[in-house]
Parts: structure tokens; sequence; C-alpha cells
């Protein structure tokens, strides 16, 4: 089968590899109809270092069952399922808890172990406790939205859990990319009156705000921080998103918000180090977040999906074919695409 490979920083190939095959019985083969690039994936992209055997990318998709190991018990052969970023088995202490992420058995896709769903077909471990069937054909409508529940959709509505979005808060999101826009979606679902968006993309910002943006932040660093205070009646926001992984999006974060606030922090660090960590401490901020349990938020989101209240899926500008995949990551490392969309 043919598949992404990315083999050191910028070198991105489409190959032929091995076919997606059941190891285990509690693996599915899912033949993929849709899976995307995304923003954390630009980080390989940028800092890989060369490796002559490289790995299959991707841990976003939706696609086709087409076998099941002799256990699995809740797919079948011909169901339409979304794969959410990590596979867990649904079964143990902390899948029970709602954290999939960190399920004992459990792991993520697009690594040198597993590999992932930039391709024709994706193995699934775990095949119970992961994949979410989906009551939709497989070139419904709203695949674009029901995509996004395998990972931005889930990890923005993640970032605000985590910085207690609530009713009547005032809520400062910090990115522009694909997470944070769904971020926005999540800060307006839960009921937030007012939704800062740093940003400096027009064609993002305008996305924003038909997502229930308020107000605009472009500026950065200091002069971020003291135009969110102006907007926030000088206090800073009550829950902020996180939705970068830098140094300095993490510290602007801490700093935007009030005393008593809260930081969902959903970017991928870069750094082992919290920045502004004093700041969070005499503050009283708690920091939180992490991987997003998406496959805990599925059936939470699915509905409003499907009843057309939320459309994540506006948040993919391009949609390619597989041979287009190394341009796919060009065009949204050089910032010309928010989010794309792969179609096997």
């Amino acid at each position: 089968m043919r598949a992404t490979v990315m083999y050191g920083a910028g070198d991105v190939r489409i190959e032929n590899v091995p076919d997606a095959a059941v190891r285990e019985p509690t693996d599915a083969i899912v033949r993929v109809t849709r899976a995307c690039i995304c923003g954390s994936d630009l980080w390989p992209y940028k800092t890989l270092e060369p490796s002559d055997t490289g790995r299959v990318m991707g841990h976003e998709a939706i696609g086709i069952v087409e076998a099941v190991g002799a256990d699995v018990r809740t797919v079948g052969a011909g169901a339409v399922v979304v794969m959410p970023f990590a596979f867990s088995d649904g079964t143990c202490l902390f899948c029970d808890d709602g954290l999939q992420t960190s399920c004992v058995h459990g792991g993520f896709f697009g690594t040198v172990e597993i590999p992932g769903a930039q391709a024709e077909a994706v193995r699934v471990p775990q095949a119970d406790g992961t994949l979410f069937a989906l009551s939709v054909g497989e070139d419904d409508a709203l695949m674009p939205s029901l995509l996004t529940l395998s990972d931005v959709m889930g990890t923005g509505h993640h970032a605000a859990v985590a910085a207690e979005v609530g009713p009547g808060k005032s809520v400062a999101v910090v990115g522009d990319g694909a997470v944070g826009l769904c971020g926005v979606i999540a800060a307006k679902r839960l009921g937030a009156e007012q939704i800062i968006i740093l940003g400096r993309h027009s064609d993002r910002i305008a996305l924003a705000r038909a997502f229930g943006a308020t107000d605009v932040v472009n500026e950065r660093g200091a002069e971020a921080v003291e135009r969110v205070r102006e907007l926030t009646g000088g206090f800073g926001a009550h829950s902020v998103l996180e939705c970068v992984g830098l140094d300095q999006s993490t510290e602007t974060a801490i700093q935007i918000a009030r005393p008593g606030g809260a930081v969902g922090r959903v970017g991928v660090p870069q750094d082992e180090a919290m920045p502004a960590s004093q700041t969070a401490f005499y503050d009283n901020i708690i920091v939180s977040g992490g991987p997003a349990p998406v496959r805990a938020y599925i059936e939470e989101l699915l509905p409003d999906v499907l009843e057309g209240r939320i459309e994540p899926g506006r948040v993919f500008d391009r949609v390619i074919g597989l041979d287009e995949v190394p341009d796919g990551y060009r065009a949204m490392d050089e910032r010309e695409a928010i989010k794309v969309m792969v179609r096997p």
C-alpha cells in the first residue's frame, strides 16, 4: 500500500510500504477515506533527525473497517469509523476516568512503532476501545467536521475544559491554527461571554470571528498582554487556551490569565521547562491540559456536528490526494493553508 513516510526534517515521501495487517486479536484494519496533516506534524517536519527507515505519518482519520481480529466486538467490516489520534483499550482505570491518552495499553499513531494514517490503510490496535462507529455514509457532507473529532475539535474542547471555560467568562485563545479555531468553537459552545483570539492571519481571524470570537489581538509578547488586559477591564481573562506549544505562547497565556484564572495547554510543548511558573504561582493560576483524550469527547460533541450547531470542518481549506501530501506539509508550514485534508 502507499503511505506518507518522513525520513527527516523536510523529507516527506510517498512510498510503497507493507500492507496494514491484523497482528493481534484486538486489531482492526481501516481503509482510510479521509486523513489530514496536523499542526503537531510540523514539529518533526522542522526538526526530525534523518533516518534510513523513516516513519509513516498521520494520526487523524476516518475510514471503513476492512478486517478485524478475533477479539474485536464493537465494530465489524464495513463500518464507517472515526480513528482518534491515540489508541486505547477502553477498559483500564484511566480509560474509565476518560483519560484514554494515558491508557495502560495505549499509544499514539504516526510513531516509529505504530504506523500512521496518511496512507491507504492503517492498523488500529485496541480497536474496541479506540474506534467510534458513525451512522453516516462514507461520503456524507459532514465528513470534514466529523474528521475533526479525531483530533482538533476534541483538542480545542479539551483546552476549554482544562481552562474551566463556562457561562459568562472571558476567554483568550493563544494561537490561530486549527486547534485554536476549534478552541473558539468550544468556548462559544460552553457559554463564554467574551472570546479573544490572539493571531495575525486575516483568513484565520475571519474564521475565528465566524466561530464566535468577539475580539482580536494581533500583537505578541508584552504588547499582547497589555492589549488583553485592556479588553478585560485590566484584570486578564478567566480562561486561556494555549494552542501553540512554544515558550512565548505559554508565557503569554499565563500572563494574560487573571489571578485565580486557568490555562488549558494543548500545544505540544517544545521545551521541558514551563515558562512563567512564578507568575502562575503567585497569581494562583491553574495550569492544566495535555494530550486531549478525544475518544472521551466524541459522544458529547457528535450531536452538535450532526445537527449543524458547530462546523469545525471549516478549518480545512485545502483538500489533496496522497501524492500531494509533501506539498501539503509545505503549505501548512508556510501558512498557505490552515489545515489540509487528505483523500487517499
